[in-house]
């Protein structure tokens, strides 16, 4: 399952995600991987969440970030959430149109692998391509 949260600078998406890894962490069968870009989220969430700084690889697009998850799941088969914190700058691309043939790609990875994914997106939800709503 993917799940999109979406809205404006400021609209408390990030205490959502935050508030939502730390829910999550308290289940001792709970594996739970955080893609961002930079550290700002490190001292705010629980110590098992597996906190991945993306500045760190060589992603600049939805599809090598498909193929990086894809290796997590490889190296990590019991992965049981992953939460993507502002998409565009972890993907390193802001392009919507990729985002509308990410999602699906993604969203049947995760249901191969069993996964949920959770991720955050700022922008308008009025704003939206009609193949994006789907996920929110």
């Amino acid at each position: 399952m993917v799940k999109l949260i979406v809205g404006g600078k400021g609209s408390g998406k990030t205490k959502r995600l935050v508030d939502d890894l730390n829910l999550q962490a308290q289940n001792p069968e709970a594996n739970i991987i955080l893609l961002v870009r930079g550290d700002r989220l490190h001292e705010y969430v629980r110590h098992p969440i597996r906190v991945i700084d993306m500045s760190e690889y060589p992603v600049n697009n939805y599809d090598e970030l498909l193929a990086f998850i894809a290796g997590l799941d490889a190296k990590d088969f019991d992965i049981s959430h992953v939460y993507i914190d502002s998409i565009s700058k972890v993907a390193n691309v802001d392009d919507e149109e990729a985002l509308a043939k990410f999602l699906p790609a993604l969203e049947g990875f995760s249901k191969e692998k069993n996964f949920e994914v959770e991720i955050m997106y700022s922008v308008e939800p009025e704003e939206l391509d009609e193949r994006i709503k789907a996920y929110v």
